[in-house]
């Protein structure tokens, strides 16, 4: 697992990003305080306070992570 701060401050910035990582076949969860949910869902993105970098937890084999880490280059904090 790996984790990284993303910036998701505009809906179409919100949009975008989950457009993109449902391309990929593994699970990705942000994390914002307690609050734990899946970053595939843009009705839980919504939910969270977005004024501020969240985590976002990828759960994918060292492999992968380095081609999702290139993708989401324009939404890293």
């Amino acid at each position: 697992m790996k984790t990284v701060q993303i910036s998701l401050n505009s809906i179409d910035k919100v949009k975008s990003f989950v457009n993109l990582i449902a391309k990929f076949d593994f699970d990705f969860d942000l994390v914002s305080g307690r609050y734990v949910i899946d970053a595939k869902s843009i009705m839980g993105i919504f939910s969270l306070d977005l004024s501020k970098p969240i985590d976002l937890n990828i759960h994918a084999d060292d492999a992968a992570v380095d081609d999702i880490l290139e993708s989401i280059k324009p939404y890293l904090a």
